[in-house]
């Protein structure tokens, strides 16, 4: 092994690096390509690739017209998830602004709905939602749900609790003329009914959700919530996160790729067979200097993540480095073995629409795994973007060590020493 090392990193190994890292410096597309891309990508998706949404566009059918009803409405906007952009005379009305696209939510409040209230009694109303972006239909009848939630909440607050008054039995009242307990019970049971508000769809049952409820009939468990490791809720750490590996890989196959097939179309692959160096050399020093320029890609995308967004690095820096590290050596695998399969940097970019897209789709990079279905996931496995993500939100969100990760690692390892060593067995194999 180390005469091999020995061969490979002889005294013709360097004049052939030193050859790529002036051929690199003259190319100004490919400094600026490793820089500025990596940044504006990462920014973006941190800020588009947002699964919340807010100022849903919401139109109101208030056939009851008082306070109760202005109420519900004031909830509905005071959440900053709904902006009220319509109030229609009838459904009909609000069902033609739904299928124009001009709403995304419908609420119906009928004319009993103040009555009903005040009765104690279910209270119905009506949610309509424009279904055609599911995700976002998802999103807003969860946000409505919370809205009614903290409404019946605030209603069970300021309801006072009914005053229930035992009759004193008399001498003279016997044993038979006194209530029983069963019917005791079944008055105080009709003392504390519930209002309730009713919220349905076109297409789901009526989902029935409490109002005003009496204090005596409260569960006496209260949940403690505790967020971990991401206490805000940040949308843009699990994003920034998992764009890191889709980053580097991607933009080391591209550069890899590029970098390879120029050889071919400016034709000094034929000079370099002429030198004394071996096909090992030639491919190493050809390797050596992308892998070090974008090494310094994954330190620009940890700064970024952390001076834009925040991201903290409570674990290894050292661990987080390494594995982007192989995450750079993978990337440049592939954009090597697809230059072996190219003859133009045309057909090398097309080629890698086959690769890199379904690469960053099924990685969790963006999305949940869980969101996808059982057979889909199986296929993630062999995805080193995927093993990265895993990598990098352990380390930088949870702390975790190289003992937990360790899988993930191996998986990297292993990915990195395959991807370089077929494309560079295929790329001896077109010198030769």
């Amino acid at each position: 092994m180390k005469e091999r090392f020995g061969s490979i990193f002889s005294a013709r190994f360097w004049p052939l690096a030193l050859k790529e890292l002036r051929q690199i410096a003259r190319n100004r597309r490919l400094l600026v390509s490793l820089v500025i891309p990596p940044t504006l990508q990462l920014i973006l998706f941190g800020f588009a690739l947002n699964p919340q949404v807010t100022h849903l566009r919401l139109g109101v059918v208030d056939a009851s017209r008082t306070a109760e009803s202005r109420e519900l409405v004031s909830a509905f906007v005071e959440s900053q998830s709904f902006e009220v952009t319509g109030q229609f005379a009838s459904v009909d009305e609000m069902g033609a602004a739904l299928s124009r696209g001009d709403l995304d939510v419908g609420l119906v409040i009928p004319v009993d709905y103040a009555r009903k209230r005040a009765w104690h009694i279910t209270a119905e109303v009506q949610l309509l939602f424009d279904a055609v972006n599911s995700n976002t239909a998802a999103i807003a009848s969860g946000y409505a749900g919370r809205v009614i939630n903290a409404l019946n909440q605030k209603i069970a607050r300021a309801t006072p609790p009914p005053v229930m008054e035992q009759p004193t039995p008399t001498p003279a009242t016997s044993a038979t003329d006194a209530p029983s307990a069963d019917a005791q019970n079944q008055s105080a049971q009709g003392q504390t009914a519930t209002a309730q508000i009713t919220s349905t769809t076109s297409t789901a049952p009526a989902v029935t959700l409490n109002v005003a409820q009496s204090p005596l009939a409260r569960a006496s468990v209260t949940p403690h919530i505790t967020l971990l490791y991401n206490p805000g809720l940040l949308n843009s750490w699990f994003i920034v996160t998992g764009t890191l590996g889709t980053l580097l890989v991607l933009n080391g196959s591209i550069v890899a790729s590029a970098s390879m097939v120029r050889e071919k179309e400016i034709g000094t692959i034929e000079q370099l067979l002429m030198t004394p160096a071996e096909a090992s050399e030639i491919i190493t020093a050809k390797i050596a200097p992308l892998f070090l320029l974008l090494c310094g890609d994954v330190l620009l995308a940890i700064t970024v993540g952390r001076v834009v967004f925040g991201v903290p690095v409570r674990g290894s820096m050292i661990l987080l480095f390494c594995a982007g590290a192989l995450c750079v050596l993978a990337g440049i695998g592939i954009g090597t073995m697809l230059a072996t399969f190219t003859r133009s940097q045309q057909q090398a970019q097309l080629m890698a629409f086959f690769v890199n897209p379904p690469l960053a789709m099924l990685a969790g990079a963006t999305t949940p795994l869980e969101g996808m279905p059982k057979w889909l996931q199986q296929f993630t496995l062999i995805n080193p973007i995927r093993h990265f993500a895993m990598i990098s939100r352990g380390v930088m969100l949870k702390g975790t060590g190289l003992s937990e990760l360790y899988p993930n690692f191996l998986a990297l390892l292993a990915f990195a020493v395959l991807l370089v060593g077929i494309s560079a067995w295929r790329f001896r194999k077109q010198l030769g």
